[in-house]
């Protein structure tokens, strides 16, 4: 048996690379490097460009020029030139980031990043970070205060947004920056020096160049161990998720969260449900301040009142006990006139939806009663009054709306469909009992298809 001490660290470097990607990646994926030029990401180029053929990969890589240092543009063509030497596609954006107030340019330049890197059509975004970057990340994790999903640091592979496919793979990350600088060296590979990495003005770069060397001396093997922490934590902060999961399954009514539910469960494991919710919503979690703020107002509020919080991208709203996270976007604005002229589908763009329209035999509305007549889509503005069932009274549609359990926010934007001046059809409630289609008769379905909702309602 070999002494651990022959074993050339290039081949350690790649068997190692190797094992973590492949147990993440298939045959044929295409996986698309994050290349700033840096010596962390050429050495994950050049590993990925090395075993690529063999592990059947397709591989590419991104540039993203931030225009903050004055070397940007030959950063760009050093990355350029290094994809052409390797047959490797590279696409180049060209940003110019500017500082904004309360917020530093390391932050700005990486939310710019992902900006790009969410518009990647590709399997997997391959990212450079290393055991370093991952110790590094936990020191600082620790001074902010964060909690257990904050201190277990990056994972290796994760999904890229909520909703999204593509996954963020970082195959570096149990492999110290030490080994990476040999691989490079023995492979006499060229990189980019970016100038900033030694400005100790920033967090990350004061406790690199002055903290971690102290805490070396004292503790040589600091890496190892706080790397090993790191997973621990992550391990930790699974078994919250699977906890959240199983909360969910009793407190969750198709996809709105049971306000009575929440308050049955003890205060932390409320926390932990309504931070696992919005991880799943949201690119960033709020501040553990914020998070407690949401939870605080969630328990103090009536069944019947209607709560509405934004919190960055998202709106939590309370409807008859009910809670529903929102896309801040998603709600449209009240439609406006439109004339149906026979179309089978018409887009909604005000409401972010589209309306449907077929011809069925015995069901829908009338169509003889609506020729010569000029038919008219748009929401309520108030006072209409309807008769979905012809064994009840002729009603406020205000009052129809409310039985029907629909939050206030859903009542305005709800597609109406007018016969001249005759309320004919609204959604999610069906058609006026005096356009009902008689049997043996043709009528014309409705359907309405709405993005913010994902579903359907046909009459």
């Amino acid at each position: 048996m070999a002494d651990s001490k022959s074993i050339n660290p290039i081949d350690d470097i790649t068997n190692c690379f190797f094992h973590n990607l492949s147990a993440q990646v298939q045959p044929g994926d295409h996986l698309v490097v994050a290349l700033s030029g840096g010596m962390d990401s050429v050495v994950l180029l050049h590993l990925l460009a090395t075993l690529s053929k063999s592990m059947q990969l397709d591989v590419s890589a991104v540039h993203v020029e931030h225009g903050i240092s004055a070397h940007s543009s030959q950063w760009s063509t050093f990355c350029q030139t290094l994809c052409d030497s390797l047959a490797i596609p590279l696409s180049t954006h060209r940003l110019k980031i500017c500082k904004q107030p309360q917020k530093s340019l390391e932050a700005l330049a990486r939310e710019a990043r992902y900006q790009i890197f969410r518009q990647i059509q590709a399997d997997y975004v391959v990212l450079a970070q290393h055991q370093d970057d991952q110790v590094e990340t936990l020191m600082l994790q620790l001074l902010r205060g964060a909690g257990i999903k904050g201190l277990s640091a990056m994972p290796t592979v994760r999904l890229f947004a909520p909703g999204k496919t593509i996954r963020l793979l970082r195959p570096l990350l149990n492999i110290p920056r030490s080994k990476i600088q040999k691989y490079a060296k023995f492979q006499k590979l060229s990189w980019v020096t970016d100038e900033s990495n030694l400005d100790t003005s920033y967090d990350r770069n004061f406790l690199r160049h002055q903290i971690l060397p102290l805490l070396e001396q004292r503790y040589p093997a600091y890496r190892k161990t706080l790397f090993r922490s790191t997973r621990h934590l992550g391990e930790a902060a699974h078994l919250l998720d699977e906890l959240a999961k199983i909360d969910a399954q009793n407190t969750m009514i198709v996809d709105k969260l049971s306000l009575r539910g929440l308050r049955e469960l003890d205060h932390a494991r409320a926390g932990n449900l309504l931070r696992h919710l919005l991880a799943q919503r949201m690119t960033q979690l709020p501040s553990a301040v914020k998070l407690e703020e949401i939870l605080c107002q969630l328990y103090n509020i009536q069944a019947d009142n209607r709560f509405h919080f934004v919190v960055d991208t998202l709106e939590i709203r309370c409807h008859r006990g009910l809670i529903e996270f929102l896309p801040a976007d998603a709600l449209p604005k009240s439609i406006l006139p439109v004339v149906w002229q026979g179309e089978q589908r018409l887009a909604i763009g005000s409401s972010k939806g589209v309306l449907e329209f077929t011809r069925q035999n015995n069901v829908g509305i009338h169509l003889a009663k609506l020729d010569q007549q000029i038919i008219t889509i748009r929401s309520r503005s108030g006072g209409e009054r309807f008769q979905p069932d012809c064994k009840r009274p002729r009603r406020s549609l205000k009052k129809i709306l409310q039985e029907a359990s629909l939050p206030p926010w859903k009542r305005n934007i709800l597609p109406l469909l007018f016969c001249g001046d005759q309320l004919v059809w609204v959604a999610e409630i069906g058609i006026d009992c005096h356009f009902q289609t008689p049997k043996e008769s043709t009528g014309l379905v409705v359907t309405w298809h709405s993005e913010q909702t994902d579903q359907s309602s046909a009459h």
